[in-house]
Formats: structure tokens, C-alpha cells, sequence
């Protein structure tokens, strides 16, 4: 969220009849740098364009650190995850609809919004993350993108039926919030890691296994709100080759990298060589709200 977001012309002010107060449920404007809503609660806008809705003891829960927004900037800016962004903004694109709304819940720095925000002329984004590090990148990751700090497993500061796509890429699923938010003809566009993604780094870089019970524990979270558009996910597979830095990278970008001491995956990563292949395989896939 730049300093212009929400200003007269800026395509972004739509974003204002997304949005509610989080203590009281009431619209918000901008005034002075900052979004107030009618009872004057206030939520300042950072210099870096985002702004937190986190207020008092409402603390979001573990967000990822600086060091870790780092690698995931230099790891995804170097394209190896370029398409899986395409995928995200094909199949995201088609439910924008006209003038939409795009709400990323577990935006990280932006990436895969502003990819479906390039595919769908028009569209507004809102990304939401309990990390600060990573919206000082996603605020800035497209001209038609704000950013907002919040937990996604409380209740979204978003107006029910207010978005056109929610987007869920490896990030918590709130289930209840999402088929809220979401217009009775929107689509949850969900992306997670199958069982055969980064399986050769694993044991040697010392990542968390893929749980095995994930698609059920997917299944449980959302089939109360949501089914299944179509005949299910469409698999995303491809060969990875990274430099030693890039594999260091892909591995301090993720859950893994709060499990793993520092200097111990610097040993991992140079004992694997200059060289290292390993498969990136994910699993895309829409639910509409029931």
C-alpha cells in the first residue's frame, strides 16, 4: 500500500468497501496517513505502504523473520516458482470477473497476486499477513495491490461477500472466513505441496516431511463451506536445478527454516555440491462456496 493507495484515482480505493474495522466491523477511510473508521479507531499506514490492523493484545501467531522473507525474495525472483505463478493466474483469472476483488490470505511478499493481478485487467488485490517483513514487499508487488498485516485464522477484517477470489498458497486455511468473504459465485483457489515436492532435499537439507494426511486434513477444513469445481486438482511437476545459494535459499524461505540452526544448513547445503536437482511439485486447486 504505497502512500497514494486509497486516493482519489487510485484503483486501490475500491479496496476501501473490502475492508472493515476489526474491533468494530465498521467501514474505514483514509485520513492523514492513516485508515480510521467511524468511532475513530486507527490503523496507520507504514512508510512502506502496508498497514497493520493488529491492534493492542490482538497478536498475529509465528510469521515468518526478515531472513526468511530474504530468501523467499531472492529464491522466487529467480524464477523457479515462475510457473506456478502462471498456473495460480490462469486458473485465478477466470472467476475475477469484471472490476474484481482479489483477497491473497497468506500473501508472503506478493508473488502470486500480483501474477493474477497481471492476468486480470482491472482487478484489485488485498493481501494479508501476520509478517511485516514480507508486506513491505507484497505493498509494493503491483500497482493494484495493498497490503495488510492480520492473523488469517481470526476473523478476516475483510465485508462478507466482498471478494471475487480468495487465494490460499501454502498458508492456513480458515475455512468458515473464507466461504464468508467470498461472493456466492467466487472461487478459493488453494495451492499446496504434494508428497513428492523437494523430495530430494529432505533428508540431506533437513527439511519437515510433507504430511501424509494433508489432502484429508484439506478436505476436513473446507468441505463444511466448500466443494470441488471440476474433477479435482491439477497437478503441477517440473525439475528444479539450483545453484548451492539457491537451494540454501528455497530451504530458509519456509517452515523449515525454524527447525533448522543456521550454520547447520549452510553444512547440509555445501555437502550437497554446486549442483543440486530435486522436483517441485504442487497441486492447484478451486473450491466454490456451497
Amino acid at each position: 500500500m504505497p502512500p497514494s493507495a486509497f486516493e482519489d484515482g487510485d484503483p486501490r480505493r475500491r479496496l476501501l468497501d473490502v475492508l472493515r474495522c476489526p474491533l468494530c466491523g465498521g467501514g474505514l477511510h483514509l485520513s492523514a496517513g492513516a485508515l480510521r473508521c467511524g468511532r475513530r479507531h486507527t490503523f496507520d499506514i507504514a512508510r512502506q505502504g502496508y498497514v497493520s490492523l493488529l491492534t493492542g493484545d490482538m497478536r498475529a501467531g509465528t510469521a515468518d523473520t526478515g531472513p526468511m522473507v530474504g530468501a523467499r525474495e531472492a529464491f522466487l525472483g529467480a524464477g523457479h516458482y515462475a510457473p506456478l505463478a502462471r498456473a495460480v493466474a490462469g486458473v485465478a483469472s477466470r472467476w475475477c470477473g469484471t472490476h474484481g476483488t482479489v483477497l491473497d490470505a497468506g500473501a508472503g511478499t506478493g508473488y502470486y497476486l500480483a501474477a493474477v493481478l497481471d492476468a486480470a485487467a482491472e482487478t484489485v488485490g488485498l493481501g494479508l499477513d501476520a509478517s511485516k517483513f514480507a508486506l513491505r514487499r507484497a505493498a509494493r508487488a503491483h500497482p493494484r495491490a495493498a497490503a495488510a498485516v492480520w492473523d488469517v485464522w481470526r476473523e478476516l477484517p475483510v465485508r462478507s461477500g466482498a471478494a471475487d477470489v480468495v487465494l490460499n498458497v501454502f498458508a492456513p486455511r480458515n475455512g468458515s472466513e473464507f466461504r464468508r468473504v467470498l461472493r456466492p459465485e467466487g472461487a478459493l483457489v488453494v495451492v499446496t505441496p504434494t508428497s513428492r515436492h523437494l523430495a530430494e532435499l529432505r533428508g540431506a537439507a533437513g527439511l519437515l516431511e510433507v504430511d501424509a494426511s494433508k489432502e484429508d486434513r484439506l478436505a476436513r477444513t473446507l468441505d463444511a463451506h466448500f466443494t470441488f469445481e471440476g474433477g479435482g486438482a491439477q497437478e503441477l511437476e517440473y525439475r528444479l536445478s539450483l545453484t548451492a545459494q539457491e537451494a540454501h535459499d528455497l530451504v530458509s524461505m519456509g517452515p523449515s527454516a525454524h527447525h533448522v540452526r543456521p550454520e547447520e544448513l549452510a553444512g547440509r547445503i555445501a555437502a550437497m555440491g554446486e549442483a543440486v536437482e530435486t522436483t517441485a511439485s504442487f497441486a492447484v486447486a478451486v473450491y466454490r462456496p456451497r
